[in-house]
């Protein structure tokens, strides 16, 4: 078990536990939770080892393996597959020593090396690594892609699978559906409530703790308090504490004013004096107890929109796509996403828009943003529309080495431009108290925004796209960077808010508290899905296990549940005809190799565990070996060919 016991830590001057006493068991999945800054991310340092208690006992189990997500923004030629293997240290290790072992020409050496080979899983390793990849939302298509082909949310997302490969007893989890659309946090929570060892998270998404933790551990005030049970729990019980604590706070505080009034009136009358002075002892003797002070609410609202065209938005057999990249050659058609939407949007509505990744979630919102334009048929506009934008990647709309004040005045400057008046007026002073209501108070207001933590951008962001008082809000991933008090602050504003709402978000108790309909983007279209985030929780995990059968039926090396890939959207009269039955033919040639080299191995492997010989198993686990990378290079054909296949049977061929 992990014992914290009258811990001690500091980072410089600041005491961030003093004299905490914890523990936790073998098995427990604990959620970490606390305000920011309250040392959440310093006692995950304490844990693996790179920051050490200044006093008292800390201890975690020697033999206890560690696993935890790197921060860095991984720079390598891998591939996707090759650099998530390599999180298995285990694995590596027992690859070295293989090596190590044949350069030494020690058979026994041999034989051992390739025993423990296989017992670190090397057989199946690439099927174990490529189920992370595609459980996280990559393609099938993607797998072999470079790490660097990638941009750095989809590289952190490698960096969580390089994680969860590694074989651990203790897992730590700081933050980890930043990254994640909501089919892989579904898929994500599956697979770690499967997981064995002991898992620490930290999140600010009150689901998906609900989901994975049995335990909650609160810091507060440099203590660590247990709680039994998920984030539910613990908010049920700490409220519970907190009236039980200011009940007694305020008994006590009755009490101290009764003995005050007793001394004061009679401290200078000899009869009473030795009351009084008794009174006085039991006041210094009282533990005074703390008032209980709840976290400081953070709380904004949006105006009362100037005007409500109904219907905000009419779509009419729209496609939505992005243009040609720069330097295609003249004539090349745009790439198409969603197509055949027809749609209309009116005043008051809440929706929230569902689907797998990939499938055109974002693109659809760019372009009622005008951030992209249509590709094809129309987006009309009601008259009088003003759109609140807030993009998936904030930092689209921010200047880092601007302040928060600069920031609002160019705004401020750019909508009088552009004929609106804004919600108040372009003087400074009006602008910081703006500001103000938003938590940038004091010196703040002149930080570079490149120096804020992503919440602060966040909320700045928010802060810009209230001030503008827009009639139609549209929010991709709002929440990626919001603490747990932020995102409630924006449920409720967004509750009050009385025009009209599109939603993209991984964060189910937002889109719960907010939407109350749903549209989905699936296979190149737009359609109302009819049901609530439990029915699409099933949906997306029986499509994952549907795919996952298939692929195993066929020879795939998919072994765990995956969330489905989404279905390339095509123009179906471009598809050229009479290719899929070769196609078919060599993926049956394949099917029947990959069987039996599968069994060959399996039938070596058998025959290994008997053999005492060290020449025997060194010679037999050559040949393992040697079928094993067969079964690769056939393997990497079978995943290309189905890629076609797959392809062409979308495009109507």
């Amino acid at each position: 078990m992990i014992i914290l016991k009258n811990l001690c830590l500091r980072r410089s001057a600041k005491v961030l536990f003093d004299n905490a006493t914890a523990s936790i068991n073998p098995g427990e999945k604990v959620g970490l939770v606390g305000r920011n800054g309250a040392g959440k991310s310093s006692l995950f340092a304490l844990l693996n080892g790179t920051l050490h208690e200044d006093r008292g006992d800390f201890s975690v189990p020697s033999q206890w393996r560690r696993a935890q997500v790197a921060q860095d923004m991984p720079e390598t030629d891998e591939s996707a597959t090759d650099f998530v293997i390599a999180g298995d240290t285990q694995l590596v290790a027992a690859q070295a020593e293989v090596a190590a072992a044949e350069a030494s020409d020690d058979g026994e050496r041999m034989g051992h090396a390739y025993m423990n080979l296989y017992d670190a899983g090397a057989h199946d390793a690439q099927s174990r690594a490529q189920a992370l990849i595609l459980g996280l939302g990559f393609q099938v298509r993607e797998l072999d892609n470079p790490v660097n082909s990638f941009s750095g949310g989809w590289r952190m997302r490698l960096q969580l699978a390089r994680a969860l490969m590694c074989p651990s007893d203790l897992l730590l989890l700081d933050e980890p559906t930043n990254h994640l659309d909501l089919d892989a946090l579904v898929w994500l929570e599956a697979w770690l409530k499967k997981y064995p060892g002991t898992m620490l998270v930290i999140s600010h998404d009150r689901e998906f703790l609900d989901a994975v933790t049995n335990v909650t551990l609160h810091i507060e005030n440099g203590q660590l308090t247990r709680y039994g049970g998920n984030y539910s729990t613990f908010e049920d019980m700490r409220a519970e504490q907190m009236l039980l604590q200011q009940a007694a706070f305020a008994k006590q505080q009755d009490k101290i004013a009764h003995l005050q009034e007793f001394i004061n009136r009679f401290k200078a009358k000899a009869s009473k004096a030795k009351q009084a002075q008794s009174r006085v002892k039991a006041l210094d003797r009282m533990e005074r107890l703390a008032p209980m002070l709840a976290n400081a609410d953070f709380t904004f609202e949006f105006k009362e929109p100037q005007n409500l065209p109904n219907p905000m938005l009419t779509i009419d057999d729209a496609s939505f796509g992005y243009p040609p990249p720069a330097g295609a050659p003249a004539g090349t058609p745009s790439s198409v996403i969603v197509q055949h939407v027809s749609k209309s949007v009116f005043a008051g509505q809440r929706i929230g828009i569902l689907g797998a990744n990939g499938q055109g979630k974002s693109t659809l919102v760019k372009t009622v943003a005008r951030e992209l334009k249509v590709v094809s048929g129309e987006v009309v506009e009601g008259r009088g529309l003003n759109i609140g934008y807030f993009a998936q990647q904030e930092l689209d709309v921010l200047r880092p080495a601007d302040t928060p004040l600069e920031h609002m005045i160019r705004l401020a400057r750019d909508t009088i431009a552009n004929g609106g008046a804004g919600q108040f007026s372009s003087r400074e002073q009006d602008l910081r108290t703006f500001l103000g209501t938003f938590n940038f108070n004091g010196d703040m207001v002149k930080q570079a925004v490149g120096t804020m933590s992503g919440g602060e951008k966040a909320r700045l962001v928010l802060c810009m796209i209230v001030w503008q008082r827009p009639n139609l809000l549209l929010l991709d991933e709002p929440t990626n960077h919001l603490d747990l008090a932020t995102r409630e602050a924006l449920a409720m504003a967004l509750n009050e808010f009385e025009g009209t709402v599109m939603l993209v978000s991984h964060d189910r108790a937002l889109l719960r508290s907010v939407c109350d309909e749903f549209w989905m983007v699936s296979r190149g279209g737009v359609e109302p899905f009819d049901g609530d985030l439990d029915d699409y929780q099933r949906y997306l995990l029986d499509e994952g296990n549907r795919l996952r059968e298939e692929l195993k039926q066929s020879g795939g090396k998919v072994a765990e549940p995956v969330v489905v890939a989404p279905l390339p959207v095509a123009d179906k009269r471009s598809a050229p005809s009479g290719k899929l039955k070769p196609l078919k033919q060599s993926l049956e040639k394949l099917d029947k190799s990959l069987a039996a080299l599968s069994a060959e191995k399996a039938a070596l492997e058998a025959r290994l565990a008997g053999m005492t010989s060290a020449e025997a198993i060194a010679e037999t686990g050559k040949q393992i070996q040697h079928i094993g990378d067969e079964l690769a290079r056939e393997e990497e054909k079978w995943m290309e060919l189905s890629g076609d296949i797959e392809a062409l049977e979308a495009a109507g061929a």
